[in-house]
């Protein structure tokens, strides 16, 4: 239950981040049902990618965190994004990100987005 509570809040801050940014998109679905499955899809690979190549990547840009004070996180979070991006990319449908600097953007909104709901949305 908490892991679909997670998903669907993902969804809703990448929902967000698509209506203020004009690079992001998510593509696919006519319907608004089939629209919102597109944006579940979106963040539960979103999710999965967070869950499994993140730990990673902070493992190895261990240096770069501890240089950059912890601002490196933009850059990681970005990359997570871009990562989704590619990956549904391979698809008809999922997110469509323009360029690097969309994907920091978005990361930000999305992060903060998220945090906030779910301050809103305990357990």
């Amino acid at each position: 239950m908490k892991f679909l509570l997670k998903v669907i809040i993902n969804a809703v801050a990448i929902w967000l981040a698509t209506l203020v940014l004009s690079g992001l998109e998510v593509v696919g679905g006519d319907e608004t049902a089939q629209r919102v499955l597109v944006f579940l899809a979106v963040a539960l690979v979103f999710g999965v990618v967070n869950a499994i190549v993140k730990p990673v990547v902070k493992l190895l840009s261990l240096p770069l965190y501890i240089l950059t004070l912890g601002l490196f996180t933009v850059v990681v979070n970005a990359a997570m994004l871009w990562l989704v991006g590619w990956l549904s990319e391979q698809t008809d449908y999922g997110l469509r990100i323009d360029n690097f600097w969309t994907a920091v953007v978005g990361a930000l909104i999305i992060s903060v987005a998220s945090f906030v709901m779910s301050l809103v949305v305990r357990d």
